[in-house]
């Protein structure tokens, strides 16, 4: 079998330009593999680096073979007609035409680089101008939270402390320690606690935020260095467009007339 669409293949691909191999890259028990569909898988390994040469092309139409072969039984099995084939097929081709859609919007509404500087101010803005080096042991209920905060009243090793019974598993292991960030990364309540506390001070009472109660010792605040432009502008573009997707999606449904069964 292997042998003979190697055969089909090289024939194929060795015919001089003609109506059948404008129409088709072989045939299947008189099914015609389409070479539009040769040529887009071509296209698509091409814009990944690929070299489609001789070897590479004969690999693509027996894997076009080898897939009609067993399209065909499957047919034969009439597999094509049961409800959850059907229903795949058509979500596969409802996702696969709203992706084409997405992307050529996409395409013909990209994000200037005047809106991409707008964003790196905002951007700037919002990390504000100080930066905050601080450790923290992360605990279940408010009761743990003070007995820790009594134990380091006493003397208490935080990083010691934290080790031990921090559920944090990102800063468990260094002893709390978070490194340097800015209160915008942080969730508010504890961002607005670490700016309270002074250099080397403990927070007081325990800091709730929905990952649980908090112990905080700010380590030391620097003055703000956020991401140069050119690191950062990617992502503000893809943050962009995500902004203006979801804008064109929630016109769309406005303009929609929408019924759902109940």
């Amino acid at each position: 079998m292997k042998f003979t669409q190697t055969l089909i293949a090289v024939a194929v691909l060795s015919l001089a330009p003609s109506a059948f191999a404008a129409e088709s890259v072989a045939t299947v028990n008189g099914k015609q593999i389409k070479q539009s569909v040769y040529d887009y898988i071509a296209k698509d390994a091409t814009s990944r680096g690929q070299k489609v040469d001789a070897p590479v092309k004969e690999a693509i139409v027996n894997k076009l073979i080898d897939s009609e072969i067993v399209y065909q039984e499957a047919q034969k099995l009439g597999l094509d007609k049961q409800a959850d084939y059907q229903a795949r097929e058509e979500l596969a081709r409802r996702e696969l035409l709203t992706s084409i859609y997405l992307q050529d919007y996409v395409k013909k509404n990209p994000i200037s680089d005047a809106d991409t500087k707008a964003a790196y101010e905002q951007y700037k803005k919002a990390y504000g101008d100080k930066e905050y080096s601080a450790r923290h042991i992360l605990v279940k209920t408010e009761t743990e939270a003070k007995d820790i905060i009594a134990q380091l009243g006493k003397g208490g090793d935080f990083a010691k402390i934290a080790k031990e019974k921090s559920l944090d598993p990102g800063s468990k292991e260094k002893g709390g320690d978070l490194g340097w960030f800015s209160p915008a990364t942080m969730v508010k309540p504890f961002s607005d606690a670490v700016a309270t506390l002074s250099k080397g001070a403990v927070s007081p009472t325990p800091v709730q935020t929905q990952f649980g109660w908090h112990v905080i010792k700010l380590v030391d605040t620097r003055a703000a260095q956020p991401l140069a432009y050119d690191k950062v502008k990617e992502g503000l573009q893809k943050n962009l467009q995500q902004r203006n997707l979801e804008k064109m999606m929630a016109e769309l449904r406005s303009k929609a007339k929408i019924d759902i069964a109940k």
